[in-house]
């Protein structure tokens, strides 16, 4: 199997994401990462889904996504022609002889502090599949608390557009 990101753009009415998220769930295939919010039209949306599935069965499921009516656009986006991004929120426990070392991590890996307490920081950090991973092994010896990590967000490289010809005057 190998990972796939989709990039939908969909109009915005209420049980699209719910009927989107079915079809792959009754093929069995798991979602690895998925992120839904507003587009430059009004009225649409856009989602993006990663996940890792086999080509053949990855395109019976587009050809039915793209049956659905509220489906306007889809396109599958390859690492080296897109930029992909995750952002992550972790709370990792500190304490006066372990700070100054989570803080050098943090500043290694072009995250940042975003709240401080006596026994715990906050970090966030928005980068590649990659970075974010190496960051949290760093991180895990000293005690991740808690994690928020957003879907994958990704969009393709230069001037073209999945909105391009899509209700543009």
């Amino acid at each position: 199997m190998t990972s796939h990101v989709l990039s939908l753009l969909v109009e915005d009415k209420p049980g699209l994401l719910t009927r989107v998220a079915g079809l792959f769930a009754r093929r069995g295939f798991n979602i690895e990462s998925l992120a839904v919010g507003h587009s430059e039209i009004p009225s649409l949306s856009r989602i993006t889904i990663r996940v890792d599935v086999d080509d053949v069965p990855l395109e019976q499921v587009t050809k039915q996504l793209n049956k659905l009516i509220n489906v306007i656009k889809i396109v599958e986006l390859d690492v080296s022609q897109s930029v992909q991004r995750e952002h992550l929120l972790i709370k990792v426990k500190v304490d006066a002889t372990t700070r100054s070392q989570v803080l050098e991590a943090v500043n290694l890996f072009r995250a940042r502090v975003v709240d401080v307490a006596t026994d715990a920081v906050v970090i966030e950090v928005t980068g590649d599949n990659g970075k974010t991973q190496a960051l949290l092994r760093v991180l895990e010896p000293f005690g991740i608390r808690e994690l928020a990590q957003s879907g994958l967000l990704a969009i393709g490289r230069g001037s073209k557009s999945i909105t391009e010809r899509v209700f543009r005057n």
